[in-house]
């Protein structure tokens, strides 16, 4: 019997539980499933014969390492800060790892160690990282290797939204289907990449100004701003010499213009606490960043301090939000930053009964006998309720099926990896799409 410690049960970690327990019979699977909450932990485990639900506090070294070393393989979805901590047991105790976070220099520095010792550490294998990887690669190599062919540009989109709904009157066509504080927090710092051979760079106070249209057939327009760092990928797909780098978020049309008030305002500094907050309205908060002028209303001066229409669509998108209310925010301290998102949760925190969607889409560009042609592949999920969502499958299956393929020996990696070999993506691609999650691909000439 091979026994899988779940260290993590929160949204992302549904679908991955429910595809563990769905195949734990067949694969003499134990199963625990550990969380700071226990009710979250029971919930997951659903009174299956082969779950058992624990307590944990992941800061307590002994309780954590007693788990560790009971168990053979150790599957990590807390945040992504605990990740080298559990790490670092696994190399101690010598187990198995699989997250689908980014690896970080602290991971990456016990590559050699984990190969030394037999074990594998397997990052990025979620949504984004993880599918993206998986499905950029598979094109990749079918042009370099099968084609012979360099690849001249490269491009790649991933958004967490809502499914289009006629009955919802939200007018951003978005809510929170991930980590809301990484959403506020997004694009901080300068982003990186490279086009048309030229390095480029974008301040943050820039970034969501500066979008691209994209056409996804069947699923209309979407805008995408610049992730923090492209240049990240030049190495982890080989891409050095390539003349256009781009990777990016997608939202819908209108997003960016009105995220881009919060910006301007500062409204998503995290910098610094803010005073006065525990007696603070949506509108005081607001009115906090604008200039004093005690006759006009927090809406003109908020219009005529960034030029936007009153009756615009940014303002309208403000309204409904609560923006302009005179609403406690609920808080006793926090950053600009802490205070917009959790004004933004009461509003932007998904139903029972409302379907996310995730949207992907890559550009391949490149040139096979003097003609440049084009490679665009899209994949679009929907979720079917609150719990079953789209994000949590397309972060949870996976790193699932990538346990899968391990207990039955048919992954010989080991060291840190991430899972941008055919090794790894072939076999997980192929069982994705078997489950509906879909890549449709078109090629056009170019000239």
């Amino acid at each position: 019997m091979e026994k899988i410690l779940i260290l993590g049960a929160g949204r992302s970690s549904n679908s991955l539980i429910s595809y563990l327990l769905d195949h734990a019979k067949e694969r003499n699977w134990q199963l625990t499933i550990a969380d700071y909450a226990l009710q979250l932990a029971e919930d997951k485990a659903r009174g299956h014969e082969r779950a058992k639900a624990v307590a944990l506090d992941i800061t307590n070294d002994q309780e954590r390492k007693g788990l560790v070393k009971e168990h053979d393989f150790v599957v990590s979805m807390l945040p992504a800060k605990f990740h080298p901590v559990v790490a670092e047991d696994c190399l101690q105790l010598e187990k198995h790892l699989f997250t689908a976070s980014y690896v970080s220099p602290d991971m990456k520095a016990m590559d050699d160690q984990a190969r030394s010792k037999g074990l594998l550490f397997l990052n990025e294998c979620g949504l984004d990282p993880g599918i993206d990887h998986m499905s950029a690669m598979k094109v990749i190599d079918h042009i370099r290797e099968e084609k012979g062919l360099e690849l001249r540009a490269f491009e790649s989109f991933t958004g967490g939204l809502l499914a289009p709904d006629p009955t919802d009157d939200n007018p951003w066509q978005y809510g929170f289907t991930w980590n809301p504080r990484n959403v506020v927090l997004a694009g901080q710092g300068t982003v990186k990449f490279i086009q048309e051979g030229r390095y480029k760079f974008i301040p943050y106070h820039k970034l969501f100004r500066r979008i691209e249209m994209i056409h996804i057939p069947g699923y209309g327009y979407f805008e995408g701003y610049a992730n923090r760092d492209s240049l990240m990928y030049l190495d982890v797909y080989n891409l050095r010499g390539i003349k256009t780098l781009y990777r990016g978020t997608l939202r819908r049309p209108g997003f960016c213009k009105a995220w881009d008030v919060f910006v301007q305002l500062g409204a998503t500094d995290d910098s610094y606490l803010m005073e006065g907050v525990e007696g603070m309205t949506h509108r005081q908060f607001i009115n906090s960043f604008l200039s004093f002028n005690p006759k006009d209303s927090v809406e003109l001066k908020l219009a005529h301090y960034l030029g936007l229409d009153l009756e615009g669509p940014e303002m309208h998108k403000l309204q409904w939000l609560g923006m302009f209310d005179e609403e406690p925010v609920g808080l006793m301290k926090g950053t600009p930053a802490q205070i917009l998102e959790h004004i933004l949760k009461k509003k932007w925190t998904i139903g029972p009964d409302k379907k996310d969607q995730i949207v992907m889409w890559h550009l391949f560009d490149y040139e096979e006998e003097g003609v440049t042609k084009r490679i665009r592949s899209a994949m679009v999920a929907t979720g079917e309720n609150a719990r079953e969502t789209a994000m949590s499958k397309t972060v949870g299956l996976p790193l699932a099926i990538a346990i899968r393929l391990f207990s039955e020996g048919k992954i010989e990696s080991r060291g840190v990896q991430v899972p941008i070999s055919k090794e790894f993506y072939a076999p997980i691609l192929d069982e994705l799409d078997s489950l509906g999650f879909q890549f449709i691909e078109e090629e056009v000439i170019l000239d």
